[in-house]
């Protein structure tokens, strides 16, 4: 089992950039798959972006592809997501997941889910 906490949520401006981690402790952290997804108010929670085991595949919805980048560092059981040209519509409570698959890109792959972080873009 891994243990998940979420730090970096903040007000921010529509263009302002911001960087979100998830520390991990439990179980060694470089066999899980990572993952990010968000929920809006009154909205389902939807992936944003996954990462390999590796961090050698990464995935993005098509909503943040080319404005979020997803890492991870196995040696300090962290993962990353750098958010640029954030929108109003990013603002959201965002989640950090692991999946016991090597590579997951589907929301139900995920086994372990940190509390969550609240991200709010002002225009």
């Amino acid at each position: 089992q891994v243990q998940l906490v979420e730090s970096g949520g903040n007000l921010v401006q529509t263009g302002d950039s911001l960087k979100l981690s998830c520390a991990a402790s439990g179980r060694s952290f470089n066999n899980y798959a990572m993952g990010w997804f968000r929920q809006a108010p009154g909205k389902e929670r939807e992936i944003v972006a996954t990462i390999s085991w590796d961090g050698e595949s990464r995935f993005y919805s098509d909503g943040v592809k080319g404005r979020f980048y997803i890492t991870r560092d196995n040696d300090k059981n962290t993962l990353y997501l750098q958010m640029g040209s954030l929108k109003p519509e990013d603002t959201a409570v965002y989640y950090c997941a692991a999946s016991r698959a090597i590579i997951a890109q589907r929301i139900n792959m995920y086994d372990y889910w940190g509390q969550g972080t609240q991200v709010t873009v002002s225009s």
